[in-house]
């Protein structure tokens, strides 16, 4: 027994269980983590309860025009006498029309939807399409046994979720009123494979341009995308959120961003999308295999108290080693020994810190639960130095470098793009500091001999 205790004494003996404790940390840290990982996924499954009842993510494809067309065949058959007969086939195939100009004007407002202490971003409004369809793509692609059916012509707008759609305030077709259908009668583009939306007949002029006016109500949640189609298509999105997203194959030409909101403006050719103005289908269930960019609006929280929590957790094999390594230092200069328990101890209540941050943070905003946190963490290790230190004076040392490191990790956290640079400093600096201080320690302990 004395050898163990001779042992655990000694200074080589004493780095041992320390590295020992260190190592033993990492199973509580990572059970924090996987805990953090556990509230996100429930906050998740909280916003997609809130969201599928209100719309979902908002997409939007279209409008397109479904022409049907019909096609003769000759084709000559013999007969049982030997003769020739010339049979006359109908075949239908359809022609997707694309806009020759779109215009998407979208006018949205925003609000947070909660339940319990999880909330997601909602939003609500209009969407404005404008546009015209043009003949000559039709006119050019038919043959001569072929002719289109423009009266039995439909419009499809295909959207990612029906309850988006609120209702229609106005929807006319070359100045006439036009009466939508749900569905999409089997029209779809590549993933775009929901088979929802909305569809009405629109007789066609084979003679000029063909216009469209439609306004519908919609509503969503967290995110709106959209698809741009047509040859020419400009689309513009306003709404009073501070910290919108912009994501996807195309950013906006213009945006403005500011405290009451943003607006941003999209303007896309033909020429960088692969879906074509003009395509064939040999039925009305047209799943067409066309690759497409898309972009999206993402309203999305400035701060995620659970990715903060995320990066957090992340040093905290820092925060064991450093109040360890301060012990250590003051044990060897002040020749004062300090029992492996008390190390456990002091190593735990920097653990605890991270689950009061996520348990705080999930009711009040992350700034305040990190103050509250960190000041307890500091206050309890330094009030557990004054026993083990024996002094008042050396024991706020101790809780001025916790300070420090907690500021220093706060500042980490709020410059994401800095962090790994901030970090490496940070710890370079730490292990200067240990190097000076001990720049003259004899580590062998033969100066008593």
């Amino acid at each position: 027994m004395s050898r163990v205790k001779s042992f655990c004494m000694s200074r080589g003996g004493k780095i041992f269980l320390l590295v020992v404790l260190i190592l033993l940390f990492l199973i509580p840290t990572g059970m924090i983590r996987g805990l953090i990982y556990e509230r996100r996924e429930r906050a998740g499954e909280a916003e997609s309860e809130i969201m599928r009842a209100f719309g979902d993510n908002f997409s939007i494809l279209g409008p397109v025009l479904r022409i049907p067309c019909l096609e003769k065949t000759e084709n000559i058959i013999i007969t049982e006498k030997k003769e020739e007969k010339t049979e006359i086939r109908e075949t239908v195939f359809y022609l997707y029309l694309t806009p020759e100009n779109l215009y998407d004007d979208i006018n949205l407002e925003t609000r947070v939807k909660t339940r319990g202490i999880f909330s997601v971003p909602l939003f609500s409004g209009s969407i404005h399409l404008k546009g015209k369809f043009s003949p000559d793509l039709i006119r050019e692609e038919l043959k001569e046994n072929q002719k289109a059916i423009p009266e039995k012509a439909e419009l499809v707008i295909s959207l990612a979720n029906m309850n988006g759609i609120r209702g229609i305030q106005t929807a006319e077709w070359n100045g006439q009123n036009l009466h939508f259908q749900p569905g999409t009668n089997g029209f779809s583009i590549n993933s775009w494979d929901r088979g929802t939306g909305i569809h009405s007949p629109a007789i066609f002029n084979m003679e000029a341009e063909n216009t469209f006016d439609i306004v519908f109500n919609i509503q969503g949640g967290k995110s709106i995308r959209m698809v741009p189609i047509g040859e020419n298509s400009t689309f513009n999105i306003k709404a009073p959120w501070p910290s919108p997203s912009f994501r996807g194959g195309y950013l906006p030409v213009k945006q403005t961003i500011g405290e009451n909101g943003f607006e941003a403006r999209w303007e896309l050719s033909h020429l960088n999308q692969s879906i074509p103005l003009l395509w064939r289908a040999n039925s009305d269930k047209s799943n067409s295999d066309f690759y497409f960019n898309d972009f999206e609006v993402s309203f999305f929280k400035a701060v995620n108290h659970y990715d903060l929590n995320t990066r957090a957790v992340k040093y905290a094999i820092l925060f064991i080693i450093i109040p360890f390594l301060g012990f250590f230092l003051f044990e060897l200069l002040l020749r004062k020994n300090i029992h492996p328990v008390q190390y456990l101890l002091a190593g735990t209540g920097n653990v605890v810190f991270y689950l009061l941050l996520l348990s705080m943070s999930e009711h009040i905003i992350f700034a305040a639960a990190y103050s509250i946190s960190a000041l307890a963490v500091v206050l309890m290790t330094s009030l557990y130095s004054r026993s083990l230190l024996g002094t008042w004076g050396k024991s706020w040392i101790m809780g001025t470098v916790m300070a420090f490191l907690y500021a220093f990790l706060y500042f980490t956290l709020q410059s994401e793009d800095w962090a790994l640079l901030i970090g490496s400093i940070g710890v370079f600096g730490i292990t200067s500091i240990v190097m000076f201080l001990t720049r003259k320690l004899d580590w062998w302990g033969t100066a008593n001999h």
